[in-house]
């Protein structure tokens, strides 16, 4: 094994496998990653061992840390593949990850209609997130309006297992409460990410949504990890929350797309603190 101070604010290029196997274990706080799936588009010709990717996984990651999941179903001779199914339970019943939950991104357009033309335009992708044990941060975003805002207690029925309703008193309640699973982000050339040079790669994360997982399942100073780095989004949007990083990708040409994003972030920083 190599410290892993030879891979924290790193990003680099290689077989992740190979690069995740060279990693102490339980040194990964949080990963956020969207892996190529059914192969929707080439990523330069690249593909990945899936099994080995998800056991190593297990393996870096921290005890009470998180791995976020996103992934969606190509549609293939009239019917979806379940790829996503089938390895949220491998993660689940061969790694040993709880499926702490199983959420929704919302990506507001259909990405140019893709799916079968006898379906509803496929708009989402599952974002399933994995726990090794309970989580050991939460940091739940309050951002959907409250409708039992007061400032004053209320009573409020609720329905018990034997279908009976009992009464219960809500102490004084904010205007904004917590999110639900289901995440609303729009994606798109230059609405993902204002970095032009970002789409240069296929598969643009949208940093909206890196950013709301790097804050829910992680603190300032600890390690986000990705596994299919790409673009860099989720480098970059750890280093802008003060988080470390570390992100892997096979591609070399992906990988100095990332790292310019991450200069650029860097250099925003610096005029920031300078004030200018």
């Amino acid at each position: 094994m190599i410290p892993i101070d030879r891979f924290i604010n790193k990003i680099i290029c290689g077989d992740n496998v190979e690069v995740m196997r060279q990693m102490p274990d339980g040194c990964v706080d949080l990963t956020v990653t969207s892996p190529p799936y059914d192969n929707l588009r080439t990523y330069n010709g690249f593909s990945f061992n899936f099994e080995e990717v998800a056991k190593e996984l297990y393996r870096i990651t921290k005890d009470g840390g998180v791995v976020v999941w996103v992934v969606g179903d190509a549609t293939i001779n009239g019917s979806e593949t379940g790829t996503s199914f089938r390895q949220a339970l491998f993660f689940k019943d061969v790694c040993g990850f709880n499926l702490h939950d199983t959420m929704i991104y919302d990506k507001g357009s259909t990405g140019g209609a893709k799916g079968s033309i006898y379906a509803y335009w496929q708009g989402f992708e599952y974002m399933f997130v994995f726990s090794k044990g309970k989580p050991s941060t939460i940091n739940f975003i309050n951002d959907k309006p409250n409708k039992y805002c007061s400032s004053k207690p209320k009573v409020a029925g609720r329905r018990k297992i034997n279908g009976q309703t009992e009464s219960r008193t809500l102490n004084g309640v904010g205007p904004m409460g917590r999110r639900t699973n289901v995440w609303h982000i729009s994606a798109g050339y230059m609405v993902s990410s204002p970095d032009k040079i970002a789409f240069q790669h296929p598969a643009t994360f949208p940093e909206q949504l890196a950013k709301d997982h790097i804050i829910s399942w992680s603190n300032p100073r600890d390690l986000v990890f990705d596994p299919f780095s790409g673009s860099g989004t989720t480098a970059k949007m750890a280093l802008l929350l003060g988080r470390n990083y570390c992100g892997v990708d096979i591609s070399e040409e992906y990988c100095e797309i990332a790292r310019k994003r991450i200069e650029q972030a860097q250099s925003q920083q610096t005029l920031f603190a300078e004030g200018r």
